[in-house]
């Protein structure tokens, strides 16, 4: 018995000897098993803690305004008339943190008919932020949060994506150039569509490439769950509906004629459709609400030579999908072919330019990326002509086909529209370095990855914290609001600084013209005196006029008449013409020009 009870604790003894020797191995060897991962960990969160340092001084954009309070009314109260021309995956994440901070809420009938305003959009958002003064920067704060993490959840997708395309390395190198470019980092803190919509086209894509590998009903599950994400992520995510159809449609051509293998494919096609129609109504509450004499209206105005046509569409579709989605889809048909007041390069045009969007994304992105993307392209196409590597086809063909799309929109006004497309400039990216660091001059590709690595990280920390008007070298010569309008020079978010610089020298007032500013402005206990209102050239009561770079670039000026006519189109595109020739006392964050009027 004395020799069994010695054995037992012999045996303890042995399990609790620590061998640091040993255990410094195991994690090591743990470590490089992962270190992939773990780098691309650190990277994203590096690039997290930039943007939560970022939106701790910012303020909220000018759609944030409204998107906010729509996505707090959608989700406490299933009511989704707000803001209908976008899709409610945005909105609804950015609420989930008011669901903890609890702010003061208006019934919806008690904004039906608000006095002295002319649309329901407009009052709510209004009320909302009145309501919710003292906790205005708390949930501009929170609200921002869950956007942040979708755009780190982007950023594991890219690096899931790659390395099962091009390997660990290729895939590492995707993420650092995810993780530095400004354009990312500007509008992946952002309350929009934008990102989500890049994060929903990419998973398709994603989750289309393993469905190819293996057609299983799993992965046909995953693919429709993917597609109806992407729908609630933009509408114009409705362009992956015609490519995958074709895709099925080959798929059940290339199949035989009879047997097993054509009819589950049809079955899968089935289930993808059913998974993404299930998806989009449950975000609506699975709620379909009666057509409207107002959206009745609305259609007759605004597809006047098609009312008949799209009134009897819209009445089935609302059976398969929530009408709120139905009106919103029209809505943006109808602005893309009103298109959108828009500059580019010194030019203005309602309906925008073909060439748009090249430009900016030439002008947006860093320099080195801009480089890397242009040669990765080419490194892409001359894999896939001489090697016959078909995996190049997944980046090649979602990156051409929303190209297309947008080089066919009329609405040019922000960069943002393109992110969707980045992705793939990221995995095309990240596999060339990678290749070139397989090549027998392997000294040469070291040097050329670390310049061009080192050089996105200079820009990286040369565009912080005003990552949202960020130029590159190209537009040294020039303004950058001549160059751009809209969202591409100023959005709003730094009215923070405006204030607090008006306010230590003792303002209370000021003469503005700003993108938002005339609701975050108040917020900020200054009195915003609309610029607008007064005729051009006219003297302002206050000491301070403060200027958005997008109304000095004239394209966002409103129509407003002048001495009781309507103003011709260069005289308001040259409404600030005066401003554009004086040198302002004070910039803030390159979209606010702060002048100081002379006593």
């Amino acid at each position: 018995m004395d020799q069994s009870l010695s054995q037992e604790t012999a045996k303890e003894t042995d399990v609790l000897v620590f061998k640091p020797r040993h255990t410094l191995a195991a994690v090591l060897q743990w470590v490089r098993a992962r270190r992939a991962g773990l780098l691309a960990g650190a990277l994203l969160g590096v690039m997290s803690l930039q943007m939560l340092a970022v939106i701790s001084r910012k303020s909220i954009t000018a759609d944030e305004i409204v998107m906010i309070p729509a996505g707090y009314y959608h989700l406490v109260a299933g009511y989704f008339q707000l803001v209908d021309d976008h899709p409610p995956l945005s909105k609804i994440l950015a609420a989930i943190p008011l669901l903890f901070i609890q702010p003061a809420e208006t019934q919806p009938r008690d904004i039906l008919a608000p006095p002295q305003s002319g649309n329901a959009d407009g009052a709510y958002q209004e009320r909302f932020w009145e309501d919710n003064r003292a906790s205005f920067e708390t949930i501009s704060f929170w609200t921002r949060v869950p956007m942040i993490a979708l755009t780190v959840a982007l950023g594991i997708l890219i690096f899931i994506f790659a390395r099962e395309l091009f390997g660990a390395r290729a895939a590492v190198l995707a993420v650092v150039l995810f993780s530095l470019e400004p354009t990312v980092l500007a509008h992946g803190r952002v309350v929009q569509t934008d990102m989500p919509a890049a994060f929903g086209y990419l998973l398709v894509c994603f989750m289309l490439h393993r469905y190819l590998r293996a057609r299983t009903w799993q992965r046909a599950g995953a693919l429709g769950a993917a597609c109806g994400l992407a729908f609630l992520a933009k509408f114009s995510m409705l362009i992956i509906g015609p490519p995958l159809a074709a895709i099925f449609a080959v798929l059940l051509w290339r199949a035989p004629r009879t047997g097993p293998r054509r009819k589950a494919l049809m079955a899968h096609a089935t289930l993808v459709s059913l998974i993404a129609l299930l998806l989009i109504n449950a975000a609506y509450y699975f709620h379909s609400r009666e057509l409207t004499n107002a959206d009745a209206l609305w259609i007759a105005q605004s597809f006047p030579s098609y009312k008949a046509a799209v009134s009897s569409a819209v009445r089935p579709l609302s059976y398969l999908l929530p009408t709120d989605m139905v009106i919103g889809i029209l809505w943006q048909f109808w602005h893309n072919g009103e298109g959108h007041p828009a500059s580019l390069l010194g030019m203005y045009r309602a309906t925008g330019w073909w060439y748009y969007f090249p430009v900016a994304f030439a002008l947006k992105v860093s320099l080195p990326f801009l480089l890397l993307s242009l040669a990765s392209l080419v490194w892409c196409v001359h894999d896939l002509i001489s090697n016959r590597d078909k995996k190049i086809l997944i980046i090649l063909i979602p990156f051409a086909i929303y190209t297309i799309f947008v080089l066919f929109s009329r609405i040019n006004i922000g960069v943002r529209y393109y992110l969707p497309a980045y992705p793939f400039l990221f995995i095309a990216g990240g596999a060339s370095l990678d290749w070139l660091l397989r090549r027998p001059a392997r000294r040469f590709g070291v040097g050329i990855a670390a310049a061009l690595l080192c050089w996105m990280g200079v820009e990286a920390v040369r565009a912080y914290p005003d990552q949202m008007t960020y130029f590159n070298q190209l537009a040294a010569s020039r303004p950058h609001w001549w160059y751009l309008s809209d969202s591409n020079v100023e959005w709003g978010d730094d009215v923070p600084q405006l204030a607090a610089y008006l306010k230590a020298r003792g303002e209370t007032r000021v003469n503005a013209a700003l993108s938002a500013g005339w609701s975050t402005l108040t917020q900020y206990g200054l009195v915003y005196v609309d610029l607008l209102s007064k005729p051009a050239g006219s003297t302002p009561d206050t000491r301070y006029v403060a200027i958005g770079a997008s109304f000095l670039n004239g394209s966002t000026v409103p129509v407003r008449p002048i001495h009781g006519r309507l103003p011709t189109e260069p005289e308001r595109i040259n409404f600030f013409d005066p401003y554009r020739h004086r040198k302002p006392e004070a910039v803030f964050g390159n979209s606010i020009y702060l002048y100081r009027i002379p006593e």
